[in-house]
């Protein structure tokens, strides 16, 4: 009996602590990692780091004052030098640590032992940045934060820049219009490209630019946020419309910004501009938004009138895309299919759209024409998107760089209530407002009568 007393003393308490780590580890991957996982990579970190960064081939051979002074104090083996190693930052997420590398390294040397890192010190992931020559930084992300996507809580706010999504890194994707003025999105259906075009409506709906839809789905993706937009186009027809309005609003903006440069000699040159970001705030136009949902629509023809008409509108967006950022108009492109074989221009049309995001696709075409031309390696990674996880993407860009990303979860309705909160910041575009989309009417939220009906006091 003492010793059955003393097995549920002790036993107890170890079997609930280890069903409530094992819990934590399947349910709260960030607690668990705070608890458990942060002090046990730490210790690995700190106790294995020079023969692991001798057995990945990280180390070099030590100076001669080094073995000189090794020789003269100790009679210890000499042993080859690994990287210097910065203090170890915990984060919520992993550990990040800075090395200063050794004569004759480089930071794809550390890069190509990434894999064996995360092996060796238990870790997710292990990512390489270059902070300075000769400086790395290591980024171990302690667990798969893409399983629940938590975004961080401080992010700096500014103009045309929305955190959309997080990276495998654990870091925001933040779409950034003045970097990125247009941008291809790719998903097939229930990919998330829809949670993604959410997130990008409600993060622009609380800035003052203008937000201009097509959506030729007969604006089943794009109505919801009406009292937002500025304009809206529901078909190729209406679509046909609407641009040339664009066209001749960025134009306008161009004769302004010429206007401001005809100015006199002794105008200081930080005034004399070539965008509208180098005008006066007073005189600057409202940035706009275009958002082009399912473009393959806009490609499709069926008559020889429609393919006139097709070919007009693939100009005016191919000029928009050329031309607008100077004019502070930015495009959005989005699609389940997009490719070669939709006709003239979609191969023009492609090249202009810096940004690329690949959600899950039918055909490994889509992919090759959404990466391939930026990051072979990576169309593969967006053919490998397993259904079971939407909203998970591959992002990249013209410069070659290429990381996973996936969106976290926002309703239509809370989507839909942001951008009725924000109504009162559309910009006045006079041009657009043939446009602008009918708001339906809230119906007034009837309150109950009272239970207990009052009756009359008398004398």
């Amino acid at each position: 009996m003492t010793d059955l007393a003393t097995l549920l003393e002790v036993g107890g308490p170890v079997a609930a602590l280890g069903g409530g780590a094992a819990y934590a580890r399947a349910r709260h991957p960030g607690v668990y990692w705070s608890m458990v996982g942060l002090p046990v990579s730490t210790v690995r970190l700190l106790s294995s780091y020079g023969s692991v960064m001798e057995a990945c081939g990280l180390t070099v051979a030590p100076s001669r004052l080094r073995v000189l002074a090794v020789k003269a104090t100790t009679r210890r083996e000499v042993r080859p030098v690994p990287p210097r190693r910065g203090i170890i930052r915990p984060t919520t997420t992993g550990l990040r640590v800075r090395l200063r590398l050794a004569p004759g390294q480089e930071p794809a040397d550390v890069a190509a032992s990434a894999e064996r890192l995360r092996h060796a010190w238990g870790v997710h992931a292990v990512y390489v940045t270059t902070i300075k020559p000769g400086v790395v930084e290591l980024r171990l992300v302690g667990f798969d934060v893409l399983r629940r996507v938590r975004m961080p809580r401080k992010l700096r706010p500014d103009i045309l820049r929305v955190p959309v999504a997080l990276r495998e890194d654990a870091t925001p994707f933040v779409r950034d219009y003045r970097t990125v003025p247009h941008q291809l999105t790719l998903g097939a259906t229930l990919s998330g490209k829809s949670m993604y075009l959410r997130h990008l409506v409600a993060g622009l709906a609380r800035q003052p630019v203008a937000l201009v839809g097509i959506d030729c789905k007969r604006g089943v993706e794009l109505a919801p946020f009406a009292p937002r937009l500025s304009a809206l186009a529901t078909d190729p027809e209406q679509a046909a419309e609407l641009l040339p309005v664009l066209i001749k609003e960025m134009e306008d903006r161009y004769d302004l910004i010429k206007a401001r440069q005809g100015i006199a000699p002794s105008t200081p040159d930080e005034e004399i501009t070539s965008d509208i970001w180098g005008l006066p705030e007073h005189e600057r136009p409202a940035p706009v938004v275009l958002f082009v949902d399912e473009v393959a629509e806009l490609f499709l023809v069926a008559t020889k009138k429609d393919e006139e008409r097709r070919d007009e509108m693939v100009t005016q967006l191919i000029r928009l895309a050329q031309l607008g950022r100077a004019a502070g108009i930015y495009l959005e492109v989005c699609g389940q299919r997009f490719g070669a074989e939709l006709g003239k221009g979609a191969t023009m049309l492609r090249a202009q759209l810096t940004g690329r995001v690949c959600h899950r696709v039918n055909d490994e075409a889509s992919a090759k024409m959404a990466l391939g031309d930026i990051a072979p390696e990576a169309v593969s990674a967006a053919c490998a998107i397993a259904p079971e996880r939407p909203g998970l993407a591959v992002a990249g860009d013209t410069s070659g760089g290429w990381s996973r990303i996936r969106t976290p979860y926002l309703s239509l309705g809370d989507a839909a209530e942001t951008c009725r909160e924000f109504a009162p910041l559309v910009p006045d575009l006079p041009a657009l407002k043939p446009f602008r989309p009918d708001v339906p009417v809230r119906p007034p939220v009837e309150t109950p009568g009272p239970v207990v009906r009052p009756r009359p006091v008398t004398d």
